[in-house]
């Protein structure tokens, strides 16, 4: 499939900057695969759109403050995104100015107690390339939400980048489409955790002309046992977006119930396990938009944004959702 597909127009305006003041009061664009009819709901009508009997999975891992902004020894700055824990103390991360570092360079934060500070030293150990490095960081991460980078306004909650659910730290990345959940609405329905841990390939559009090209980077998940019984078992699944989908496609295709998962989900794609999706409106070109695509179909998917943007719903990780069923 030519990746060309994954594009669309989208005005500038449309990407949402902040989160709305109740998370539940967001847009829900409704489309049945069945009948092709759409329909026009808010995120709190959600329960009254799903089928009796359906179990909700969602993903609960939770965002590490993983933005560190820090000092070189001359005294430049410089700064470091964590994207990783690969064994204690060790991260990957991405670093920049990449070109002015070195490994066995120590960076250290300006107030070692301040906002976007870390208590501690960060030492750069190796570069992997492309600006990547595995990095030593003593103590926990202290930083800032790692907020994607066409959100430019500051979030004065740190909180509203995360899920109502998040439970397990390691994410680099917000699972968007949960943050329009409330406690109040979780308890209308009848849901099941997982774990993935979202990765930088969130926001890294596929550059390959044909999407069997692109190298996704793999994602760290773990799923209880007992969870994974009452998955399977379910006569209905509705998945809270790509990144539980990914999981549970992984264990449907015999996975084990902990480890990595590479799947990349393109149009073609038979799903073993999810019956309906609650997603976000994703970027062009991104390997989340190609799995939305797989579950809707490639023209339906484009139909759905062509309504979204006409009608002026909020884009991306701030924005409004879709409901696909």
């Amino acid at each position: 499939m030519k990746t060309s597909a994954l594009d669309y127009e989208l005005p500038r305006e449309l990407i949402a900057q902040a989160p709305l003041p109740c998370r539940d009061a967001s847009r829900l664009l409704v489309y049945d695969r069945r009948t092709g009819e759409t329909g026009r709901r808010t995120f709190s009508d959600l329960p009254d759109e799903l089928p009796d009997g359906t179990l909700v999975v969602v993903n609960d891992t939770r965002v590490v403050p993983a933005r560190l902004h820090l000092l070189r020894p001359g005294g430049g700055e410089a700064e470091v995104l964590l994207v990783e824990r690969r064994n204690g103390v060790v991260w990957e991360a991405l670093a920049r100015p990449s070109r002015r570092l070195r490994p066995g360079m120590r960076l250290a934060p300006p107030n070692c107690h301040g906002p976007g500070g870390v208590r501690g030293n960060v030492e750069l150990l190796e570069s992997l390339g492309g600006g990547r490095w595995l990095i030593r960081l003593a103590g926990d991460p202290a930083g800032e939400p790692p907020l994607p980078p066409y959100i430019r306004t500051r979030l004065e909650d740190p909180e509203r980048y995360q899920t109502v659910y998040a439970e397990e730290p390691g994410s680099a990345a917000a699972p968007t489409a949960g943050l329009h959940f409330t406690p109040e609405l979780l308890r209308e329905l009848d849901v099941e955790h997982v774990t993935l841990h979202v990765g930088l390939d969130t926001f890294r559009p596929i550059t390959a002309d044909e999407l069997e090209a692109h190298d996704l980077h793999g994602e760290r998940y773990r799923v209880d046992a007992a969870a994974w019984e009452r998955i399977r078992g379910a006569g209905h699944i509705t998945a809270v977006g790509t990144t539980t989908v990914r999981v549970l496609e992984t264990l449907s295709a015999g996975g084990p119930l902990e480890g990595r998962t590479e799947l990349f989900v393109t149009p073609g794609f038979e799903f073993g396990r999810v019956d309906a999706l609650v997603t976000n409106f994703h970027l062009p070109r991104s390997s989340l938009l190609a799995l939305v695509m797989a579950f809707a179909g490639v023209d339906e998917t484009r139909a759905l944004y062509e309504v979204a943007v006409a009608e002026r719903y909020r884009f991306y990780s701030f924005g409004d959702a879709m409901l696909i069923r």
